[in-house]
């Protein structure tokens, strides 16, 4: 049943000064959620957040993974507004990555430490079901490592382009070498703002789809959320919510990852959200999703120092040392952080740093 989002309507059980609930380990309602978010103030969430942080992770530790952002092709007929990145197929500047160059990116990730690649691209017409199947399999054959790839619009694209069910392109995909799904593609889980933003990519149901038979299968996936672009507070809240709701049926999902609308190049013309806003929605995230585990901060949209304050407000992880990364700096947002550094502001804030694997396995503690 959904929530109601007008403050005049709902007779509140929670004041910013009765917080029994998160106190206690019981579940807050979206209605409460949505009060936090609106009316608390920057420490009041701090203080909540890190309880449950603290809760869940009792340990003084951050963790981060070091990987690539592997963008196998730029070519992609979605055309979404939030989107600096995408070339329709035809234009001059679209690619498809051939082995040779993902070799050399791959090796090059492995040179410095890295467990995994993040392999993600467009909704590329010109591509075949073999390909991405080719693609996979010279990964696994060549390379040990993980590939955490294809996000749930680009596995319904593939499956309606091939007329294929969703479990049946996930089961080959599994077979060639897909060890784990990525979040993207979510942005807002709310159709009336798909619609406006992504009219051309997959509705919410969908995208939930593709992760419940994900999970379904064995595959575990981060989930993700881009905000501060033409959502209100109640889509933050609602969004929440079915990703609370997914993992108590499945428990699939390892992290939550929120970020910011980065609106430089791209067709929605608007101020970035503040880094307030984002500490916000990133402290409520925590203290809402108090079935997943894992909460990620966003250098790579935030910077290093909100990043680094982030881990006040409930994220335990500080994500990837990004080896590459081509979307968001395609919107010009250009932030590199080396894993010297992660680890730096890590145990700058008072935590040890730790190396994880996709799983959110300890690799390696950094001294």
């Amino acid at each position: 049943m959904p929530f109601i989002n007008r403050f005049s309507r709902i007779d509140y059980t929670m004041t910013l000064s009765d917080t029994v609930k998160i106190e206690n380990n019981r579940r807050i309602s979206p209605d409460e959620a949505l009060y936090l978010l609106a009316h608390a103030d920057l420490l009041t969430l701090a203080d909540l957040a890190g309880r449950v942080r603290n809760r869940l992770h009792p340990e003084p530790v951050v963790t981060f993974v070091s990987d690539r952002n592997i963008n196998y092709t730029n070519a992609c007929v979605s055309g979404c507004r939030f989107c600096a990145f995408f070339r329709p197929p035809e234009h001059p500047e679209a690619y498809v990555l051939d082995n040779d160059i993902l070799r050399q990116k791959i090796e090059e990730t492995l040179a410095l430490g890295g467990t995994q690649i993040l392999l993600q691209g467009g909704m590329n017409p010109n591509l075949t079901f073999d390909d991405y199947l080719d693609m996979l399999r010279f990964i696994k054959a060549n390379f040990p490592i993980h590939i955490h790839g294809f996000s749930p619009p680009e596995i319904v694209f593939i499956a309606e382009q091939n007329n294929m069910a969703v479990d049946a392109v996930l089961r080959d995909f599994i077979d060639a070498g897909l060890g784990s799904i990525p979040g993207g593609g979510a942005e807002i889980l709310c159709d009336d703002i798909r619609s406006r933003i992504a009219p051309n990519k997959c509705n919410a149901d969908k995208w939930l789809g593709v992760m419940r038979t994900a999970h379904e299968l064995g595959l575990r996936t981060t989930a993700t959320m881009m905000f501060g672009h033409i959502e209100s507070p109640h889509h933050v809240i609602e969004h929440l919510n079915k990703i609370r709701s997914l993992q108590d049926e499945t428990g699939g999902f390892t992290a939550f990852i929120p970020w910011t609308f980065q609106p430089a190049n791209t067709r929605i013309d608007l101020k970035p959200a503040s880094a307030a806003a984002y500490l916000k929605v990133l402290a409520v995230s925590r203290i809402f999703l108090d079935n997943v585990d894992n909460i990620q901060a966003s250098w790579v949209t935030q910077g290093e120092k909100i990043a680094q304050l982030a881990l006040a407000f409930g994220a335990n992880d500080f994500g990837s040392t990004m080896i590459e990364e081509n979307v968001v700096a395609a919107a010009g947002v250009r932030f590199r952080l080396p894993q010297s550094e992660i680890v730096r502001l890590i145990e700058d804030a008072g935590y040890t740093a730790c190396q994880r694997d996709c799983f959110y396995q300890p690799v390696k503690r950094v001294a």
